[in-house]
């Protein structure tokens, strides 16, 4: 296991030059990086940077080392690119993903308005478009680029381009937030950025097959972190209720007090298990549908345990850093990556499919 930086709260930058250094981005993704990752180890260094926070540190690095990272590996084809590949690989750099759109409803890519000229073969590209709520917008050095190419809702209608942030044109503003400390998240606009062509990446048409190969790693990560989280979570309650008495009796030891953290813990187990048993289908074979079930899983799961710990911390759960601000910014697991509901939606188109996998 990486030993992570000190002090607890420095940033992702720092973070990830560690695991450089300690040679864990190597053993993650291989000595000839293709997209692919190693699942068990990944959910060890998000256990350790969610141990240590803040939660935006650990979204920022859940999104570089989960999505934006593998993406460019398996999207690298020109010198510039596979330059900058080999810049994150070695913890130099950092990487924004910027696929949520100013233009649309953020799970609607569909309908995404930044849009990529791409010229002719040789001429350059040209970007216009906003991207919202993009994490480590405010610190990356790099962004990937979701863009429509042409008309049209047709999968085959968008491209990746890799944006340097400190671009001509390309203007990035902090989001309007006091959640996520630590993520760097905000808004960049894009307007009228010319670029060479060797920023595309691989072969235009292809955005939406390459994301959603990387979403379903990403939602796997995901879910990762939310066990670690909800764990974590449940454990301080617990013992924080050691320490309150009612007529000289620790609150924990309350029947309807155990109950309750009982409950949790088997909601936790349950999105460990399901977790343990996918993930190799989804790192591996990236499956679509058992990614969207865990993403499902962990959003409510998430959702009802931190509720539930919330409502038994009581008044101490207001304070700074307490858990009320943590169940705001735990929202995410539940919007992020894929709204609840998109999730079970796409759970539903394969309901039978789903079922089937249910049996001994």
């Amino acid at each position: 296991m990486p030993e992570l930086p000190a002090p607890p709260r420095d940033g992702v930058r720092e973070v990830l030059s560690a695991l450089a250094v300690s040679g864990t981005l190597t053993e993650l993704y291989g000595k000839e990086p293709t997209g692919r990752l190693d699942p068990l180890l990944l959910r060890r260094v998000l256990a350790e940077a969610d141990a240590r926070g803040p939660q935006g540190t650990v979204l920022a690095l859940l999104v570089q080392l989960a999505t934006a990272l593998p993406l460019l590996a398996d999207a690298a084809a020109t010198p510039v690119t596979r330059r900058v590949l080999r810049a994150s690989l070695e913890g130099e750099a950092l990487l924004a993903l910027a696929a949520t759109d100013a233009a649309a409803a953020g799970s609607d890519l569909a309908a995404l308005g930044t849009t990529v000229d791409l010229g002719d073969q040789d001429g350059d590209l040209l970007l216009d478009g906003v991207k919202r709520w993009v994490t480590s917008a405010l610190t990356a050095d790099h962004a990937l680029v979701l863009a429509r190419h042409r008309p049209g809702r047709h999968f085959t209608s968008f491209t990746w381009v890799l944006v340097p942030l400190d671009a001509s044109g390309v203007t990035v503003s902090p989001a309007d937030t006091d959640l996520f400390q630590g993520s760097g998240v905000g808004d960049i606009q894009l307007s009228s950025v010319t670029l060479p062509r060797a920023y595309l990446l691989g072969r235009p048409g292809r955005g939406l097959a390459l994301f959603a190969r990387h979403l379903a790693v990403e939602r796997l990560a995901s879910a990762a972190w939310a066990v670690e989280l909800c764990r974590r979570v449940v454990s301080d309650t617990a013992h924080r209720l050691d320490d309150r008495l009612l007529d000289g009796v620790p609150l924990r030891q309350s029947p309807s007090v155990r109950q309750r953290l009982a409950a949790c813990a088997v909601q936790v187990s349950a999105l460990h298990a399901l977790w343990m048993q996918s993930r190799e289908r989804i790192a591996t074979d990236r499956d679509g549908t058992a990614a969207a079930v865990l993403k499902a899983l962990s959003g409510t799961t998430v959702e009802r345990v931190l509720s539930e710990c919330g409502q038994l911390q009581g008044a101490d759960g207001f304070g700074r850093g307490g858990i009320q601000q943590l169940r705001s910014e735990a929202a995410v697991f539940g919007i992020g990556g894929g709204t609840t509901e998109v999730v079970l939606d796409t759970t539903a188109e394969r309901l039978d499919h789903v079922l089937a996998g249910l049996t001994p």
